[in-house]
């Protein structure tokens, strides 16, 4: 068994496509609440908090104890926020994040999809990528390690 990382606090940001996609493999499985997305339209940013699973100290290891943390994410440069195939209004309700992914458009900008199980997706139309995450807590620990079936 390979010995467990010990955990360092995250703090990234994400400036392009590549980065983007280093920022979905640190919050694949992440846990959210409908109600703790926001769309600040005046500050054209969309923000969220989630529990993370803390894949940077769970590599290699099959057993726990594992751990997860709460982090802050948000986007700027947010032009427009669509929400499909999520009910908005039932804000206690759980989702996971499976991938953030980023479709190009003109002149740098795009759409980023915030890829939720169950078939949700959080589309933001944005005038470029400048996303940002932090780890805001302390990390507490979890017996379970999320499984893939495919």
């Amino acid at each position: 068994m390979a010995a467990s990382k010990e955990y360092q606090p995250l703090r990234l940001m994400a400036g392009d496509k590549d980065d983007l996609e280093v920022l979905s493999t640190v919050l694949q499985d992440a846990v959210a609440k409908v109600g703790d997305f926001a769309y600040i339209s005046a500050e054209r940013r969309f923000a969220f908090v989630a529990n993370r699973f803390v894949w940077e100290c769970a590599e290699g290891r099959k057993t726990g104890p594992f751990m997860r943390v709460r982090a802050g994410i948000h986007f700027d440069d947010v032009m427009s926020v669509q929400f499909q195939h999520l009910k908005t209004e039932a804000r206690d309700a759980v989702v996971e994040l499976l991938a953030l992914t980023f479709e190009p458009g003109a002149d740098g900008g795009g759409v980023v999809r915030v890829e939720l199980a169950g078939g949700g997706v959080v589309r933001l139309e944005v005038e470029s990528i400048n996303a940002y995450l932090s780890d805001i807590s302390e990390p507490w620990r979890t017996r379970s390690r999320p499984a893939h079936t495919g």
